[in-house]
């Protein structure tokens, strides 16, 4: 009986821990896909769904470093689009954004996202005026961390593909007139694959702090194409598990025999 406890006991805790945990927190949901296809394995109808990845794009910071957006790795990222001359929205959202920030520096006890696992990005969308240096000075006022909070710029055209294109977005060129930029109020949250998973209002506190919880969650979210690191474990442990079941089979054998001969 102990022995058939030794093998059962972890193998059906993972399996219920699997079973129940899988569901158990809401994941963000992912947004844009390439292809859907449908195979079958097994006799089941299977759907296979390619999701989106935002491409790279390659812009300067506020540093004056040549940075991609494929440069962080390993890490969720959250995209938004202003200008440092911007009279309506942009300070609201970077005021937001340094709480973002705020909850990832060590010395904050509100502090809810790990350093190691996030990384925040402001582009321009008036690159023709928000050089590196007015860049720099807006970062300083306030109060950026350079090295987890990147603000950038590059070329007009390509930001706003990049905005409308792969985050779908909605940016206007207001030629040059400040009143008339219309770009959206919106936090893009993208999971370690670049991929899109969640659209927040940079203006709203509480869709902010909804944002905190979801980067957490996504950093915790695990790889679907490797191997559960548990289980691989145990598959390691085959010969051990076959052992005890042989022992555990030849107990209950010699159980029976004993059992028949104190009956006679």
């Amino acid at each position: 009986m102990a022995l058939a406890i030794v093998l059962i006991l972890p193998v059906g805790s993972y399996l219920l821990v699997k079973q129940f945990g899988d569901n158990a927190v809401s994941m963000p949901k992912r947004f844009y896909a390439d292809t859907v296809m449908q195979k079958v394995e097994r006799g089941k109808i299977v759907t296979d769904t390619v999701w989106h990845q935002v491409r790279n794009i390659a812009l300067t910071n506020q540093l004056g470093r040549k940075v991609s957006l494929h440069d962080i790795k390993n890490k969720v990222i959250v995209v938004d689009f202003f200008f440092t001359h911007c009279p309506s929205i942009c300070p609201a959202m970077t005021k937001n954004m340094k709480r973002l920030q705020s909850m990832m520096t060590s010395t904050d006890p509100r502090k809810v996202i790990d350093t190691s696992i996030a990384h925040l990005l402001s582009i321009t969308i008036d690159p023709k005026r928000d050089s590196v240096s007015v860049l720099k000075a807006y970062a300083d006022k306030n109060g950026v961390n350079h090295d987890r909070w990147w603000f950038l710029t590059g070329d007009q055209q390509e930001i706003y593909n990049f905005g409308i294109q792969e985050m779908k977005l909605g940016i206007i060129d207001g030629n040059g007139i400040d009143t008339l930029f219309d770009h959206s109020p919106r936090f893009v949250l993208l999971d370690k694959d670049y991929t899109v998973r969640g659209y927040y209002n940079g203006l709203d506190s509480a869709d902010v702090l909804k944002l905190s919880q979801d980067m957490v969650f996504l950093s915790l979210e695990k790889d679907r194409k490797k191997p559960s690191a548990v289980f691989s474990q145990m598959k390691s442990l085959w010969p051990l598990f076959l052992i005890i079941a042989i022992a555990v089979i030849f107990f209950l054998i010699l159980g029976m025999r004993n059992s028949k001969k104190y009956k006679v």
